[in-house]
């Protein structure tokens, strides 16, 4: 499904970046500029006129990338997507949300190009009592429909239709890898019934999974792609090998498991860097600072790793497996936008190339979930784009030099937005 709308306006708007390296989504290319027109890349070539430009950026060398993509977001606030792009992320999936939250977020992104734009799961499948309905009585969520059996999934599937999810996530998770082990989930011919019913109706079917049980069963079936990565044991050659086979993608979600379990939190390498903290909100920089964990009811388990998370990430990248950037980003224990680049440099740490990094964020997602407008640098594709000094195709961090986001076409105000968030 592919967005398509742009932001109304009276004149023809063009804008030309040049002197910069030019990442398509997969490779760089023999290029140093690119041409916007009304909200599209309308030439991408070396040394293109700016004569009829109404504006021209001199990129001073840098890159010029795809705007990122996060493929798997949880968001609640229009706030989160606008600050979602201050940090270069054009596009969030989020993987569950209730109607009345979703509809304003869905709003915001299709009138506005000062807020990123969303993708969303809208409710995901689970059974009474399973996860996230402790969400509910957390107050995140208001109460919201599951399902008891099988011959309830084309009925569940359909109402997720009527309500506009983008695709269909289905939780499989007892709560064993985070310490709350025993809480109802749904079973395999549940999970079977409802990929069924969402194949019929041409849904992408994403499967919840934090167990290398519940991944064999998500693949065997038939889900488009796996949520999570599991932590409970190393991946085995044998699931490496199915996973392959069936064609599936697989979007680890590294930080959020090495802050669950791990000794480290990627974030706060982010937090003092020039180019982002001042765009960070001072209360969310607080929560990254912060030891997460200690406010936690439960806590996971010892034998719960991330190393197995990214040795389960390398060996699929290798399998051909398309691995997507995800950051499972939710408040307080992420921040929207900032939490992609951290997961960016966990990508490259558990063995991916800087490029194929940056390809699990940009095309392989647009690829994944049918986005065909964006994640890319071709004529044609929505200028959605993401300016930085340095080279992040041999320094993965360069992705935190940023100098210039547009959505649309349209550049974004980092100044003003910084400006709001000193404003009492």
């Amino acid at each position: 499904m592919t967005d398509g709308a742009s932001s109304a306006t009276s004149t023809s708007h063009t804008t030309v970046i040049r002197g910069v390296r030019v990442f398509d989504g997969t490779k760089p290319l023999d290029a140093n500029s690119v041409l916007i027109r009304d909200g599209v890349v309308a030439e991408v070539g070396t040394d293109l006129s700016a004569h009829h430009a109404t504006e021209t950026v001199e990129g001073a060398g840098g890159t010029l990338l795809p705007g990122l993509i996060d493929s798997h977001t949880h968001t609640l606030r229009v706030a989160e997507l606008e600050q979602a792009l201050a940090f270069g992320v054009t596009t969030e999936l989020d993987m569950f949300c209730v109607p009345e939250l979703l509809e304003p977020l869905r709003g915001a992104a299709a009138s506005r190009d000062d807020v990123a734009d969303i993708r969303s799961a809208g409710i995901g499948a689970s059974v009474p009592g399973g996860h996230p309905t402790q969400l509910v009585e957390m107050g995140v969520y208001p109460p919201f429909p599951t399902l008891a059996s099988d011959d309830e999934a084309p009925g569940f599937v359909a109402d997720r239709v009527s309500e506009g999810s983008d695709y269909l996530k289905i939780l499989i998770e007892d709560g064993s890898t985070m310490g709350w082990g025993g809480q109802p989930r749904l079973d395999a011919r549940t999970v079977s019934a409802l990929s069924a019913s969402a194949h019929a109706r041409g849904l992408r079917v994403l499967a919840h999974i934090s167990t290398q049980a519940d991944a064999y069963q998500a693949v065997a079936t038939g889900v488009h792609g796996l949520a999570h990565l599991f932590v409970d044991q190393p991946p085995e050659p044998e699931f490496v090998h199915k996973a392959a086979e069936s064609g599936i993608f697989a979007v680890p979600t590294i930080t959020i498991f090495e802050l669950l379990h791990g000794t480290a939190r990627r974030e706060t390498a982010y937090v003092d860097h020039p180019r982002l903290w001042p765009y960070l909100d001072p209360v969310v920089r607080e929560a990254l600072l912060s030891d997460w964990r200690e406010h936690l009811p439960w806590q996971p388990p010892h034998w719960a790793s991330a190393e197995h998370t990214r040795r389960a990430a390398r060996l699929l990248h290798q399998a051909g497996v398309p691995v997507l950037a995800g950051t499972d980003v939710a408040h307080p224990r992420a921040a929207h936008g900032l939490s992609l680049h951290a997961e960016l440099a966990a990508l490259v740490d558990a063995g991916l190339s800087p490029t194929e990094a940056l390809t699990a964020a940009t095309r392989a997602p647009a690829d994944a979930f049918g986005l065909t407008d964006r994640g890319r640098i071709t004529p044609g594709s929505r200028a959605d784009l993401l300016l930085v000094a340095g080279d992040p195709t041999s320094d993965i961090t360069a992705t935190g030099e940023i100098t210039g986001i547009w959505r649309r076409g349209q550049r974004f105000d980092r100044d003003a937005y910084q400006a709001g968030l000193n404003t009492p």
